[in-house]
């Protein structure tokens, strides 16, 4: 006598891997739909007088000793701004949510799709 088990076993294996193959592709999909956004590192607490913002090396907004100066931050990202020369203006301090967010030298800070963030410092 059967004992009934292979058929219902072997839907719950299909339907299991149909979840996580779902889970994958919306996932995925999801990434790269994700805008892409440059960061740059700036000085905060002046900004200059046509309203930019002196960009500065980033090490200093990966620093924690270097973020915060008094009541405002001194170095912070500054997201999709738009650089000449040495400034950088049009953006915001606003980290977006769902961005692909690279400094202009390529390094990824945060990847689309569910916020992934990549911590620490590298190339």
């Amino acid at each position: 006598m059967p004992s009934g088990r292979g058929p219902k076993s072997s839907t719950v294996v299909k339907l299991g891997a149909v979840g996580v193959l779902s889970i994958l592709v919306v996932g995925f999909c999801s990434a790269q739909r994700s805008q892409k956004v440059d960061a740059d590192c700036v000085d905060t607490s002046r900004p200059l007088p046509d309203g930019s913002y002196a960009v500065v090396d980033d090490d200093r907004c990966d620093d924690p000793s270097h973020r915060y100066h008094g009541s405002h931050g001194a170095y912070r990202w500054y997201y999709g701004g738009s650089r000449t020369g040495g400034r950088v203006r049009g953006g915001t301090t606003v980290k977006p949510a769902d961005a692909q967010i690279t400094t202009r030298s390529g390094r990824v800070i945060q990847r689309g799709g569910f916020g992934f963030h990549v911590g620490g410092r590298g190339g």
